[in-house]
C-alpha cells in the first residue's frame, strides 16, 4: 500500500517558478512508475511528466525545457520543478505511482498562474 501526499502548489505569476513534492508512505524505490499527471477545468487528466525506477523521463510536450521530474529515494519523494510558467500551466496536479499492477493517486494541490 502506498499513499501519497502532494505539497508546493499555490498562485504564481506568469514566468515564474514552483517545485512540487510528493511524499510517498512507504519505500518508494519498488515503485517502478512516478508521475504528475494535470487536470484543468472541463479538461480531461493528462501527463505532465513521468520517471522510470531506472531513472528514465518523458514529459508532455507543453513542458518540455520547462518542468523537470526528479526523485529521492532517501526521501520517498519525487519532485517536478516547474519553470517559466504560463496561465496555460494552471490546473490541479496529481502524483502518481505504480507498483506491480496497482496504481496509486495523490489528493492534488492546485498551481494557479495569474497576473
Amino acid at each position: 500500500q502506498v499513499q501519497l501526499v502532494e505539497s508546493g502548489g499555490g498562485l504564481v505569476q506568469p514566468g515564474g517558478f514552483l517545485r512540487l513534492s510528493c511524499a510517498a508512505s512507504g519505500s518508494i524505490s519498488s515503485i517502478y512508475i512516478m508521475a504528475w499527471y494535470r487536470q484543468a477545468p472541463g479538461n480531461q487528466r493528462e501527463l505532465v511528466a513521468s520517471m522510470r525506477s531506472g531513472g528514465s523521463t518523458n514529459y508532455a510536450d507543453s513542458v518540455k525545457g520547462r518542468f523537470t521530474i526528479s526523485r529521492d529515494n532517501a526521501k520517498n519523494t519525487v519532485y517536478l520543478q516547474m519553470n517559466s510558467l504560463k496561465p496555460e500551466d494552471t490546473a490541479v496536479y496529481y502524483c502518481y505511482a505504480t507498483m506491480g499492477i496497482t496504481a496509486y493517486w495523490g489528493q492534488g494541490t492546485q498551481v494557479t498562474v495569474s497576473s
